[in-house]
């Protein structure tokens, strides 16, 4: 359980202590399998048909019943049987955002069917949180009871009350975080059901709307959380990251306007930070807006979210030592952010210096630091290296990661992996029993918590393998969340990326009446043969002006007209004097993007490029329909 009785500190600490760069070998494809089989360890409620985790039964099927509302399901946050949703939507956001950048490689892994499931466990869960537009449930049990029993979650007794947000009692960082969580695992399901992801974009909007018109703390209304997961930054923060997950979800400039004029006011623009988790969420923000100007979205807000970048920016350098202010690090070369479950900052920090140096690439940037200009892929040695020392590569030799490797911890402190399975000994743990007879056993648990990121070291690599070590020896889904997309990038290699490539599938149509979408402009169509299958249309969607000189922003879309799938596409493009996204060039021509082979009927594909000029030429050079 984070439990985090901490101070923030907006300042960076001073200490940085290098390790060169280590390249330890490690299967990454095994790790990140492991790591999304943990979630299923953490699942509430009745386990589905081809649950993995055979150790684990049914339990807390009776969540919400006294309040008259089903709230059965979710993920217990830790080792503890209490549902926390502040942390549990931080999780399933930093999930869809794994799966929403590296979908490929888990998909190439085998691994993505089961990352959209995890995400899915939680996302149905939310739903049912959130009965009427201005009411969320975020809390199921209370920490107090919880602790004082040890119980496996299969025979809890400890008291199952639900604790709820509403206009009385408002709660706008956890409201905030919900409405991320659901518009980016909208954006997860777009593809695969596109009925459900419209379900959670109007969540999405309905708790937007309620954290930004009811505001106040969470931990004021739910005041039993904040021994446990108090919102130390506030709420501003996860206002700011409801909006960008919003306009990702779905291009709505209400949001990107939101981000634009609440910059300032509410610490976007202004937070220099080196710390990212379930309670502050500004290096995510400026992270995410500086994704916006490299795919040229930001039009007439281009100065504030520069100043977005900048932050962002700062955030980056100081992970890498090349700050004006660095972040601390162990003697072997680990994040240190705090004593208690530190490694939560390690995973949530390497996320987004892997994201940020893919964007920069596919930007053609570099990073600009006190220090010099650095490349991107320093951002992303930066991000393995932190990877590699909590699979193993460390002064202990000790993964991290439970089940990775051949020394990793054994006596985790985890109520559910410590007692023995009810499969094998279904007699009741009582409240007390389970502290005399399981908690203070001296061996290895008996259920291997497979996947499971623990707190990790202190700040001299010092590790203690004992259950009560609870500040060490604990994990914690948002632990694992954000570790899903840096362990499939690593492992996907270093070939293609390009994260500013528009979205080909077409994004679902806000569902409320507010806010209203912005007017589209009117495409401007190529000419191209009135006898041909395959249409082109072209429009400007923005523009800037850097250094005195406009830059255009120009979308395309190639539409296939025909009743047969189209393949082989070969367009021609002339007059074109910047970079293109969304086209693979081969020779003199372009070509579908890597990903995609054919174009269905009635399907359309859409590329972008910047220049400064007005539209290129485009034309269809050849085709076949098959």
């Amino acid at each position: 359980m984070g439990k985090l009785m901490r101070l923030i500190s907006m300042a960076p600490l001073f200490l940085l202590l290098c390790l060169p760069f280590a390249f330890g070998g490690h299967d990454y494809n095994q790790a990140l399998s492991k790591s999304i089989l943990f979630f299923e360890a953490q699942r509430s409620g009745y386990l589905p048909h081809n649950q993995r985790v055979t150790w684990r039964a049914n339990s807390g099927l009776n969540d919400g019943k006294a309040s008259g509302v089903d709230l059965v399901g979710g993920y217990y946050d830790a080792g503890d049987n209490v549902k926390f949703g502040l942390p549990m939507a931080f999780t399933v956001t930093m999930m869809s955002w794994s799966i929403i950048e590296y979908r490929k490689q888990m998909a190439a892994n085998g691994e993505l069917g089961h990352a959209m499931e995890a995400v899915k466990w939680g996302t149905d869960y939310f739903i049912k949180a959130h009965p009427q537009p201005y009411v969320l449930y975020g809390e199921v049990g209370d920490g107090n009871s919880d602790h004082y029993c040890w119980q496996r979650p299969e025979d809890m007794t400890t008291d199952r009350h639900a604790y709820k947000i509403d206009p009385s009692n408002p709660g706008s960082d956890l409201a905030g975080e919900t409405a991320a969580a659901m518009a980016a695992a909208s954006i997860v399901f777009r593809r695969s059901n596109p009925a459900y992801s419209r379900e959670l974009l109007r969540h999405a909007y309905q708790l937007f709307e309620f954290a930004d018109k009811y505001r106040g703390k969470y931990d004021s209304s739910v005041t039993v959380a904040q021994k446990y997961y108090r919102s130390i930054s506030g709420y501003n923060d996860e206002l700011l990251w409801a909006a960008a997950w919003l306009y990702q979800a779905s291009n709505n400039k209400y949001y990107l306007n939101y981000l634009a004029k609440n910059g300032d006011s509410m610490g976007g623009t202004g937070w220099a930070m080196t710390e990212f988790g379930w309670d502050v969420k500004y290096a995510g923000v400026q992270t995410l807006v500086a994704k916006f100007l490299m795919q040229g979205k930001a039009g007439h807000h281009t100065p504030v979210f520069e100043k977005y970048r900048q932050k962002a920016e700062y955030f980056m350098c100081s992970l890498i030592g090349k700050g004006s202010r660095n972040i601390q690090k162990t003697p072997g070369g680990l994040i240190y952010r705090q004593r208690w479950n530190n490694m939560q900052f390690v995973t949530s920090a390497s996320f987004l210096a892997t994201v940020y140096s893919d964007y920069l690439t596919s930007y053609r940037g570099s990073l600009k630091c006190a220090a010099g200009n650095v490349a991107p892929s320093e951002l992303l040695s930066f991000a393995k290296s932190q990877v590699d020392y909590l699979l193993g590569d460390n002064p202990r030799a000790t993964s991290y990661m439970v089940g990775y490797g051949n020394n990793y911890p054994r006596q985790v402190h985890h109520r559910g992996s410590s007692i023995v399975s009810i499969k094998v000994n279904p007699k009741f743990v009582a409240c007390r029993q389970g502290y005399a007879t399981w908690y203070t056993r001296k061996a290895s648990d008996p259920n291997v918590l497979t996947g499971a990121l623990v707190g990790g070291p202190d700040a001299y690599d010092n590790f203690a393998d004992e259950r009560d070590n609870y500040e060490q020896t604990e994990p914690a889904t948002y632990n694992n969340a954000p570790l899903l997309g840096i362990l499939a990038r690593l492992a996907g290699g270093h070939g293609g990326y390009n994260q500013l490539l528009p979205v080909v599938a077409p994004v679902p149509n806000p569902v409320i009446a507010k806010p209203k979408p912005a007017p589209k402009p009117k495409r401007t169509p190529t000419p191209a043969s009135s006898s041909s299958p395959i249409t082109i249309n072209q429009k400007m969607t923005t523009s800037w002006n850097h250094k005195g000189k406009t830059y255009y922003r120009y979308s395309t879309v190639v539409t296939n007209k025909s009743y047969k799938t189209l393949k082989a596409l070969k367009l021609s493009i002339s007059k074109l004097y910047g970079p293109i996204w969304g086209l693979t060039k081969s020779g003199n021509s372009y070509g579908f993007p890597e990903w995609l082979n054919s174009l269905p009927a009635g399907k359309s594909l859409e590329f972008v490029y910047i220049h400064a000029a007005s539209p290129a030429d485009v034309s269809v050079s050849s085709y076949n329909i098959a």
